[in-house]
């Protein structure tokens, strides 16, 4: 089994062992739930394999001594055995769920004696735009914040349904149209990490990923400056031309961002979803 175990890990894309290396508390604890769903099943597996192996040896054809005796169909310690256990193992699985489904709610807060940075995430086609509304920036395929900061991101899409995540920090929530997701994260130490659409969204769906950088305060004020500096400047129709496919997008930094950019963006997909259709709405005629 630990063959089994060692050749699956060394097929995987490299890529996703991050999950087994987490750098913050929240990507921590989903490795935690990983660890301890895994020891769940292994109490039915392992016994499950070691019975098979028990009863191929001893009712092996070249042992004439052993005995088909089944006199069971009425065993009380059997019928309890096989009820028990299942429950017993139920019981853990929604205990253990339950916990977590509350301690990594993407919406709750990381506890912590600094005021989260607010970034804004928009997936497009096929990038990611994130927009820092207290610093007054945006930068295309790159999240960088301040080690030991939480960073409570606001997220949607622009174009059809995309999964956000970053395997080291936290885990994938997904990005929809006229929507928007919280998500919480933290870097307890610096160092630049992988983010990433895990959901398929296209023909540049492979290359859409993103590069995330935790850096000291220090140096995170100087990449803030450093893109104040920048001569772009996120308008309407820069925007609009942002919008347009691409693959492999380069870094870019914008000096200044639209007001309100990010609940604009929602708002085209909402206004047109809410909008009376033909016939409806007010003063019009009741439908037979």
């Amino acid at each position: 089994m630990v063959a089994s175990a060692a050749l699956l890990a060394g097929a995987c894309d490299l890529r996703h062992s991050a999950v087994l290396d987490p750098k913050g508390p929240i990507a921590l604890a989903e490795r935690d739930l990983l660890f301890d769903a895994f020891c769940v099943m292994m109490v039915v597996i392992v016994p499950i394999i070691i019975l098979t192996l028990a009863f191929a040896w001893r009712y092996r054809a070249s042992n004439t001594k052993a005995a088909y005796a089944p006199k069971w169909a009425e065993s009380v310690r059997l019928d309890a055995f096989v009820w028990l256990v299942p429950a017993l193992i139920v019981v853990a699985v929604a205990v253990l769920v339950w916990r977590s489904t509350h301690k990594l709610d993407p919406y709750r807060p990381i506890d912590s004696a600094l005021p989260p940075l607010d970034v804004q995430v928009v997936a497009q086609d096929w990038k990611w735009l994130f927009i820092y509304p207290e610093q007054g920036i945006a930068v295309v395929n790159q999240l960088a914040f301040p080690n030991g900061r939480p960073v409570s991101l606001r997220i949607t899409s622009d174009t059809v349904m995309n999964s956000f995540y970053v395997p080291q920090l936290a885990g994938q929530i997904y990005a929809m149209a006229g929507m928007q997701t919280r998500l919480q994260l933290l870097a307890d130490q610096p160092g630049k990490f992988v983010g990433r659409n895990s959901m398929y969204s296209g023909g540049g769906f492979s290359d859409q990923h993103f590069e995330v950088l935790s850096l000291s305060q220090a140096d995170f004020d100087a990449w803030v400056a450093k893109a104040k500096q920048a001569p772009a400047k996120l308008d309407a129709p820069t925007y609009t031309a942002l919008t347009a496919k691409s693959r492999l997008h380069p870094i870019t930094y914008y000096s200044a961002i639209e007001p309100k950019l990010f609940d604009s963006i929602i708002a085209k997909y909402t206004h047109a979803h809410h909008a009376p259709a033909a016939g409806t709405g007010p003063g019009a005629a009741p439908r037979r």
